[in-house]
């Protein structure tokens, strides 16, 4: 299978609460689910056991789709763990959902990495799924919309 990142780097995995549970269940079923106040109908992300807005503990998640837009980006050239010491560059963006009320999500752009980055690109999600590992996850990645 073929990822974006070198192998050997740390796995994600669900906080030990579970707080998390629903968003990275959700990715390896390829559905984007964040959280969402029942009570405001705000949305929010990072998970968290109040709302931001209103404080209601009634928060869940729910499906959005994973399209957005680039909010920001960095490309990285020096290796932030030595599982990627012979890794070129990568590029980060930070996605804004417009119909998720402009929450924003990290993830890596595939494709090239040293090719220009627009700001307000839109991309969609691809779901990098990693069966073999330890503990099977699946990443969130960006690539630019068609």
């Amino acid at each position: 299978m073929t990822t974006y990142l070198n192998p050997g780097l740390p796995q994600p995995a669900p906080a030990p609460d579970g707080l998390d549970r629903p968003y990275w269940e959700g990715l390896q079923d390829e559905r984007l689910l964040v959280q969402k106040c029942q009570s405001c109908e705000t949305w929010q992300w990072g998970p968290e056991w109040v709302c931001h807005s209103c404080h209601s503990f009634d928060v869940g998640f729910q499906e959005t789709a994973a399209q957005g837009t680039i909010y920001s980006y960095e490309r990285v050239w020096h290796p932030v763990h030595p599982a990627l010491r012979e890794q070129g560059a990568y590029l980060v963006v930070l996605v804004e959902l417009p119909h998720a009320g402009g929450i924003r999500l990290v993830g890596n752009l595939l494709g090239d990495p040293e090719r220009p980055v627009e700001i307000g690109l839109a991309v969609e999600g691809v779901f990098e799924h990693h069966p073999d590992a330890d503990q099977p996850f699946t990443l969130l990645q960006w690539r630019e919309a068609d």
